[in-house]
């Protein structure tokens, strides 16, 4: 059984702020993107749900495989609390964009969502490569 120090949980914790701001950054980026598609092609509106969640599931995968680079432990614990920090921090920021915070059941399922695909993410993480 691997012994943790108080410096490898601070190199952990640290790992999983920045894989959560990684899937952040490039959710932002490609969400970007997507409002200058919508902007300037005509897509249809029923395709924005089913791209908004496919970068999503981008973002967290990108975020784990980042989060947990050089890492080959525990990618199920770390994927999952990468995946609601994610979620909570996405909350936050497109809150700000949007002016409203709403708590609401889907706000919950989000995290939840987030933490299945940072947990799938961080299983197959640290079996890339073995």
């Amino acid at each position: 059984m691997e012994r943790v120090s108080y410096n490898n949980k601070n190199f952990y914790i640290s790992k999983i702020v920045y894989g959560a701001i990684s899937a952040l950054a490039f959710s932002l980026a490609l969400i970007l993107v997507f409002a200058l598609l919508l902007r300037f092609f005509n897509i249809d509106v029923s395709f924005v749900m089913p791209i908004n969640q496919a970068i999503k599931i981008l973002s967290i995968l990108l975020g784990v495989f980042i989060g947990l680079k050089g890492n080959k432990s525990k990618g199920f614990i770390k994927g999952v609390l990468i995946g609601i920090l994610y979620a909570m921090l996405a909350y936050f920021i497109f809150g700000i964009l949007s002016l409203k915070f709403n708590f609401s059941l889907s706000m919950l399922i989000d995290i939840v969502a987030c933490s299945i695909i940072g947990g799938i993410s961080g299983i197959i993480g640290v079996n890339i490569g073995k």
